[in-house]
């Protein structure tokens, strides 16, 4: 019995022993064990700082975790503290359970966003600080970003005088920018018309072709823009005359006759547009739905534009035709005595005799050439700087995608595929994905005074 209870006994004081050997690991870790110093990146995406840069700022520490997170911006003796964050790291004891071991953040910086800030450098600090222990506080990790700071726009001059615009047309700006700009062109509306440089002209010389969009009755919106890589804007009026012109109004008679020939076969080439059950409901999904998203395709194809002029003179119009339709006439849809549906119709119908020639309107490239939702079998030619023509109804196609073509080169052949109600040629004049008015563009008169004039020999 007595050599029993001793065992027991030393036992016991064997585990006191270990447990109270445990318990000054666990101090002495306690006492001195520190978190490692956290990663730390700071990413601005812009060059530099101006209206308004988006910096993003990274911190991660994977063992002990975060204990705090602290964004200052500094420019001179000026310190502002734009973002603090708090966390609780895991005990310095501890070698599991929870701790903050990422934390990203985005905060903004320039002119919008702090006020009194200056031209010249500034800092980004991000202050990542550690995890400590009973006895210490270990300094914390401090990564700092230098970027410029920009506050004046780049200059803008406008170049080109007597801008006449009608409301749906189009026209053309020379002007200079200065040496910081990286963007510059028309902003009229929701509508963007990149410029470009000026053909034969100095380093700084840009122009535009530009439209005012049919349904934009001021223009009070249409501004001459310019942006450097940081984000400071210069803009300028520079319109000398716009004149607003009323659209037509039309009623369109929707016959059952008419959606059983038409929207089957849109059907069948559009997949992604579901059958809704009924002809008067997927006609309404087509002349809605997909019209937008042919809207969308023709603005895509307009970024595609090459830069630079394929097209000289004026555009010609389909041989002996007759227009059956105004330029932008506002639609009144009805079927069985009601209205169903309102939309703008965006170019001319052109009709002749059956299955007539269609050709190019002018010299350029053509860009689609296939069938094409509410316009049927359709052929589009590029002719530069954002500057296309569409074929739309075609019965037949007889030019290819990728193909040169010439002034009053045939591309295909009138019909009444897509949305047509009869045999006929729907035309339209798109600038970078704007339908504008086509009848400018067959004017001689039209392409010397408001282009030719302003644009001179940059303009074949």
């Amino acid at each position: 019995m007595h050599r029993r209870r001793s065992k027991a006994g030393r036992n016991f004081l064997r585990l006191l022993f270990l447990a109270a050997a445990a318990a000054a690991v666990l101090a002495v870790i306690g006492a001195v064990r520190v978190g490692p110093p956290p990663t730390v990146t700071i990413e601005p995406r812009l060059p530099g700082i101006g209206k308004k840069t988006a910096i993003d700022v990274r911190a991660e520490e994977p063992r002990r975790g975060l204990a705090g997170l602290r964004v200052e911006f500094v420019q001179g003796e000026r310190v502002e503290v734009l973002e603090t964050r708090t966390h609780v790291p895991r005990p310095a004891w501890s070698f599991w359970g929870p701790r903050k071991v990422l934390d990203t953040l985005t905060v903004e910086v320039g002119s919008e966003t702090i006020k009194g800030l200056k031209e010249g450098q500034a800092t980004v600090r991000v202050v990542a600080e550690r995890a400590g222990s009973w006895l210490r506080s270990p300094a914390p990790v401090t990564v700092e970003r230098q970027l410029p700071v920009r506050l004046r726009p780049p200059s803008l001059q406008v170049v080109s005088s007597r801008t006449y615009v009608d409301q749906g047309g189009s026209e053309a700006v020379v002007y200079r920018v200065g040496e910081s700009a990286v963007r510059s062109g028309v902003q009229a509306g929701d509508w963007w018309f990149p410029g470009f440089p000026l053909p034969g002209g100095g380093a700084q010389d840009r122009f535009a072709l530009f439209g005012v969009p049919f349904d934009l009755g001021e223009v009070g919106s249409v501004r001459l823009v310019a942006e450097d890589e940081v984000g400071n804007v210069a803009r300028a009026s520079f319109i000398d005359r716009f004149r607003p012109r009323p659209f037509r109004v039309d009623t369109i008679q929707v016959s059952e006759s008419f959606l059983t020939r038409v929207v089957p076969p849109i059907l069948d080439h559009e997949p992604e547009l579901a059958d809704k059950g009924n002809l008067l409901d997927n006609y309404l999904a087509i002349n809605g739905d997909l019209r937008r998203k042919n809207a969308r395709t023709l603005l895509e194809l307009s970024q595609k534009s090459q830069s630079k002029f394929l097209w000289s003179d004026v555009f010609v119009p389909m041989r002996n035709a007759q227009v059956m339709s105004s330029f932008a006439d506002r639609r009144t849809y009805m079927y069985e005595g009601r209205a169903v549906d309102r939309q703008d119709h965006l170019g001319f119908d052109l009709a002749s005799t059956a299955l007539a020639e269609v050709q190019s309107g002018n010299a350029g490239v053509v860009v689609l050439a296939r069938f094409f939702g509410i316009y049927g079998n359709t052929v589009v030619v590029d002719h530069g700087y954002g500057l296309q023509t569409l074929y739309g109804h075609l019965s037949s196609i007889s030019v290819e995608e990728g193909q040169a073509v010439a002034k009053g080169q045939v591309v295909g052949r009138s019909g009444e595929t897509g949305l047509a109600g009869g045999d006929h040629l729907h035309f339209s004049v798109l600038l970078h994905g704007l339908s504008v008015n086509p009848a400018e563009w067959w004017d001689s008169h039209w392409i010397h005074d408001r282009l030719k004039l302003k644009l001179g020999a940059a303009l074949p």
